[in-house]
This record gives structure tokens, sequence and C-alpha cells, in this order.
């Protein structure tokens, strides 16, 4: 791949930001090169603009090189890094699967990008074939989300690879779902497929979406363009040193996607026995995607009760449908148990 025919040219030139901590290599005691206030240690220094404590980490667990490891804020920041390394305004379009994430169609907006939607099947999988007929001259990106969000079901792999061997941009598999998924990674095909982008998150399995920590895995050229683009100390020191902590907790997530995974399938079974639920679609995350007889009025009863989940009437292919995420068993019970209070037609 020649990355600089993707790239924006004002972007490949670009002479990043050189930070205090980036500039300097080796060992030292006295510090006064980056005007920080010498008290209120460790927190009065800046963090390591490249996290590459957390990175080793995560390299070691995942097995894939510090070097093609870039962490931002969520997903969404390398989302929108997609955006603003590859596609020029107003010129460059991407392609995406619909439904899926709606952050995609954001960023795209955001950064004046046309946004290119390929509908899903009936059955919510992609069409290798509608994709590729999508992209023109002017396709920079494709967006493919597995397990997808709000369908939950993960993507044919064949027609994954298709794309990816046929498409010469950038091939973006969004897995924030995976680790409740019996789908294998595409990490493992990064070293095949110099185009792509997968997309990881601390959120779902690792508990922590209140913290906003994203991983995005690619060549180590794309990587290096990242760098380049991102703000300098994008990852606090507090985000670091809690990513640290919870690669320790390995065990514990393992724990916690095996319990969700039990809950999935007894939710699963307990809303299909409710005259209300028409369709409880598989799914490969850790939400089901739910056809009911009236999808706004229960989405509205539920509110009522204090119950929050989210009401996806209105997106493609998922009329009547809400997105209901596992909880705890004790939080499923008072779902169900709500909506066996709710009348039919």
């Amino acid at each position: 791949m020649d990355l600089k025919t993707w790239v924006r040219p004002n972007i490949w030139s670009l002479k990043p930001y050189s930070s205090a901590r980036s500039e300097f290599k080796g060992e030292a005691s006295v510090f006064l090169d980056a005007n920080e206030n010498p008290y209120n240690a460790p927190y009065n220094r800046y963090p390591d603009p490249l996290q590459w404590a957390v990175k080793k980490r995560i390299a070691a667990f995942k097995g894939v090189p510090a070097e093609q490891i870039f962490l931002g804020v969520g997903s969404d920041e390398p989302i929108d890094l997609i955006y603003r390394v590859f596609c020029e305004p107003a010129v460059d379009n991407v392609v995406a699967i619909d439904p899926s994430y709606g952050m995609y169609q954001v960023c795209a907006d955001i950064n004046n990008v046309a946004y290119k939607k390929v509908q899903l099947d009936s059955e919510f999988q992609v069409d290798a074939a509608a994709v590729l007929n999508a992209v023109d001259e002017r396709t920079k990106a494709i967006f493919l989300c597995s397990p997808n969000n709000p369908t939950g079901n993960s993507l044919d792999r064949a027609a994954v690879e298709k794309i990816l061997n046929t498409f010469a941009g950038i091939v973006v598999v969004d897995e924030a779902y995976i680790d409740f998924s019996t789908q294998p990674s595409f990490l493992k095909s990064l070293h095949r497929f110099p185009n792509l982008i997968v997309l990881q998150t601390f959120s779902k399995a690792w508990g922590s979406a209140g913290v906003r920590l994203g991983m995005a895995f690619a060549d180590s050229q794309i990587i290096e363009i990242f760098n380049k683009v991102k703000y300098p100390y994008n990852i606090n020191r507090l985000t670091q040193e809690y990513a640290l902590s919870m690669l320790e907790k390995a065990d514990q997530v393992k724990a916690w996607v095996a319990l969700l995974l039990q809950e999935r399938s007894l939710l699963a079974a307990a809303l299909e026995r409710l005259p209300v639920v028409k369709k409880v679609y598989p799914s490969d995350a850790n939400f089901l995607l739910v056809r009911v007889e009236d999808a706004s009025g229960t989405y509205r009863y539920l509110v009522e009760k204090g119950i929050i989940v989210r009401n996806r009437d209105n997106i493609t292919l998922c009329m009547g449908c809400l997105r209901i995420t596992i909880g705890t068993p004790e939080e499923n019970r008072q779902l169900v148990e709500a909506m066996k209070n709710l009348k039919t037609k």
C-alpha cells in the first residue's frame, strides 16, 4: 500500500507539534523544560504523549506490536482522525453499512465528507459487491462494524475479507463488541492487510465506559500519521494509570463477559415468551435488538418505570425495535417484569 497516495497532502507534509516529553529521551532528575509546577508530583508532570507503558501491556495482551497501537479518547477519536487524515473536505467520501454506529456519519458531517450508505440485507448481513459498487475514485475509507451496532450480529467474514482484498483504500473494522462474540478478531489479519484499521475499546467488556479509552490497531505507518495529527497529550496520566491497573484484571474481565453471555441467553429466552415481543434477534454483543408491538409506546412506558432502553424505531431496518443492553440479573429481571404488564393490541 502506497500510503502517501491516500493521506491528505497537507497531513503527509505536516510537521507535528513537538512536546517537551517527546523531545527528551533518557534519564534525568531535574525537569525545567515544560513550564510545569514543580510541586504535586507525579501529577504536576505532563503524561507520556505516546503512552508506551500502556501500549506495551496491550501489545502483550493482544499479540500486536506496540508500534501498531494508537490510544484515543474513546473510539471516537480514531474515527475522527480517519476523516482528518485521509479525507479532503467537500471532495472525498466514505462508504459505510446501514444501519450502523451513528458516529461514523456524525464525524463525516463534522469534517464535511460525503457519507454513502449501503443497506444491509434482511438478515443484517453485508453484501460485499454492493459495498464495492458504492466506491468511486474519491472514496477514501469503508466503515464496517462487527459485531454491528444496533443489530448485534457479526458480519460475514468472507464478505469483509473480499472488501479488504478488493478496495485499495482504508477499511475500518470496528470491534467494540468483539469480546462478546465467538467470531475471531481481525487483529490477527493486520499483517495481511496494510489498509486495515481495527477499532476496539475499554468501554464494553472492560467495564470502563466512563474512562473514555479506545484503541486503534493498524500498520505502523498509519499509527505514525495518527500520532502526528492527534493532540500532544490526548490520554491523561490518570487514564494511563487506570488502564494499566485494568490490564492486571484480565481474569475479572473474562468472568464479567461469561456472566453477561449467560444473562444474554436468559434474557433473550425470557423476552421471547412475552406477548408484546415479536422477535429477539441473535446477538454477538452485550445487547439485544428486540422487535416489539409498539416500540415508541414501550419505550415511554419503560421510562415511566425508571428503566431506560434505546428506541431504534427510526433506524433503517429496525422499525419497531428496541435495543436492550444486558444488565445485572436483577436489572434484567426488573425489565422483564415491567414488560409483562404491557398489554397487546
